[in-house]
């Protein structure tokens, strides 16, 4: 009885104490907000100059929600359908063109397959003079969209140059879908892929409906592509598991500060494919919902994952409504794999001094096991079980994407060129001699990071008053440097060629072109192929025998990026 009073009391007493910290909160809540509300009249009516008061609200909203994470976000009514579109929905009212500005004038960059502007015979490479009678030199790339989307139904004109010409073209909007999956079929006769962009609405409908038509071709392994994949719902990243998973298995939990924010999430249908063997592919782009779902079949051992570490976002986000129309997307939570690892690389509660975040220091970074005793670390995004190192472009081949450089040649290419099939297209020597010939009048200059050593080199000799005795060596390096640079086009062809390639082969085959061309050069998917031919391989690798027992390391949220 006495052990019955002082629990009862230490209940009490627990109660009590969270009500009176409850209520402390919700005083401070009170208190600075009056403060606010009176600040916020007082610099309306009285500061020197006038003041635009939804922007100082606004910054101060900003600025508030800045201290925290970049998840947490204000969206104001303005943004609301473009918030759907990027967090929520893949659908709205267009004409199915992607633009691009070069020189303050702005071009048809891609068409979308039987859409509006493909039908209207809209080319890419086409420069878009008015819209809606409109001109749209100097306009923003926001305000560009807002005269291209409308409701469904809605007319659209555009004046068009084209060679020289002036082409009017009136459209029709049509709800334009952006798929989740955006390509999903066999790879060859055994092995099936499916290539996941997002987890808006509908994404594990899709993936389903993708790995249906898969299965009735029968195939011996399945890749499913993540990588680059920033994720979306939680929701959908718990069905696409529970494709593989049997029912009643953990995929995620949540916790947050809120107890009502606490969640698990368990997979509650049987599996469609529970035994087909499965390979993830994952880089530094696949971040949240994808970081769910490689992480949930890496810690059930139901999955090998293949490429390069994960981005690490391991928060949880909901979004809440405001007055007006507005709302307010706030991380209310982490999220933690079945082996009960949060895999957020960045730690936001310390910020430094000058407003940067760091990784979280090895020293606070547990071990924790997969289903079958496998070795996996948190803090530091998913590790893959069979690492390939990324593709890596020279500076040059930046430049000339970043120039829009390709853009004119796959033009001119698609004007002079027919191309029979995407998954086997690669431009000859001459057709890329072609190409750099195109560049003789253009600017692709860039700085290296050598020569930007080199600046720094010179930079601190000055300092130390060495510049004499150096500057004669400082000089042969310059001179070297930019002979090397002449060679550029020559010494990256072959990085440089495939990136054309996929500028080009667009032009024929959209979308879907660009994806079936690729992967003649895939090193993630040749990986993935040589797995499903190596079934001990598999087998040892979701065992965790020898070498596969531990993945990653506890040091790697430093170690790679240095």
């Amino acid at each position: 009885m006495k052990k019955v009073k002082i629990a009862l009391l230490c209940t009490v007493l627990a109660v009590t104490s969270l009500t009176l910290a409850f209520k402390e909160d919700l005083f401070q809540v009170s208190k600075n907000l009056d403060v606010f509300a009176s600040l916020y009249k007082e610099i309306n009516i009285n500061y020197v100059e006038e003041t635009n008061a939804g922007e100082l609200m606004k910054n101060g909203i900003d600025a508030m929600l800045g201290s925290l994470d970049p998840y947490t976000e204000y969206v104001p009514e303005t943004e609301i359908e473009d918030y759907k579109l990027k967090y929520v929905s893949t659908q709205y009212g267009g004409i199915g063109a992607g633009t691009l500005t070069i020189d303050g004038k702005l071009f048809v960059n891609e068409v979308s397959e039987g859409y509006p502007s493909q039908k209207a015979d809209i080319r890419p490479g086409d420069q878009i003079v008015k819209i809606n009678g409109v001109e749209t030199t100097g306009k923003q790339r926001a305000q560009i969209s807002q005269l291209l989307r409308g409701p469904k139904g809605t007319p659209v004109s555009l004046t068009l140059l084209r060679d020289g010409a002036v082409i009017n073209k009136s459209l029709v909007r049509e709800e334009i879908k952006q798929p989740n999956v955006s390509y999903s079929g066999m790879l060859d006769e055994q092995v099936g892929y499916i290539r996941l962009d997002k987890f808006l609405e509908n994404s594990g409908q899709e993936v389903k409906d993708a790995l249906e038509n898969i299965m009735k071709q029968k195939p011996k392994g399945l890749i499913l592509d993540l990588r680059n994949n920033g994720g979306g719902i939680l929701q959908e990243a718990v069905k696409i598991v529970n494709l593989f998973v049997d029912k009643n298995v953990l995929v995620v939990s949540q916790k947050g500060r809120n107890p009502e924010k606490s969640a698990t999430y368990k997979t509650i249908a049987p599996a469609m494919a529970p035994n087909l063997p499965l390979v993830v592919l994952t880089n530094s782009a696949s971040a949240s919902a994808s970081e769910i779902v490689a992480g949930a079949l890496q810690d059930l051992d139901r999955a090998i994952v293949v490429g390069q570490r994960s981005y690490g976002k391991g928060l949880v986000q909901q979004t809440f409504n405001l007055p007006y129309n507005s709302l307010v997307k706030v991380t209310v939570a982490k999220y933690y794999t079945p082996s009960g690892r949060c895999i957020q690389a960045l730690d936001y509660a310390h910020k430094k001094q000058d407003g940067t975040v760091g990784k979280f220091a090895d020293s606070t970074l547990k071990a924790y096991g997969t289903k079958a005793g496998r070795t996996v670390y948190d803090g530091n995004g998913i590790f893959p079980d069979v690492v390939v190192d990324p593709v890596k472009y020279s500076p040059v081949t930046l430049t000339l994407f970043n120039k829009n450089l390709f853009f004119d040649y796959a033009n001119e290419f698609k004007k002079a060129n027919k191309v029979a099939s995407a998954k086997d297209f690669q431009i000859n020597d001459a057709q890329y001699a072609q190409f750099v010939a195109s560049l003789a009048n253009k600017d692709y200059s860039y700085t290296s990071k050598s020569e930007r050593l080199l600046s720094d080199l010179k930079a601190e000799a000055e300092r130390e008053n060495k510049t004499a005795a150096v500057k004669a060596d400082l000089e042969a390096l310059k001179v070297k440097m930019t002979g090397a640079k002449k060679d550029d086009l020559t010494n990256h062809k072959t990085e440089i060629k495939r990136a054309l390639e996929t500028q080009i082969i667009s032009r024929y085959f959209h979308e879907k072109g660009r994806i079936e061309q690729s992967f003649q050069y895939d090193k993630e998917i040749a990986k993935a192929k040589s797995l499903f031919n190596n079934q001990n391989q598999m087998l040892a690798i979701l065992k965790g025998d020898g070498t596969y027992k531990t993945i990653g390391s506890a040091k790697l949220s430093v170690d790679e990026e240095n």
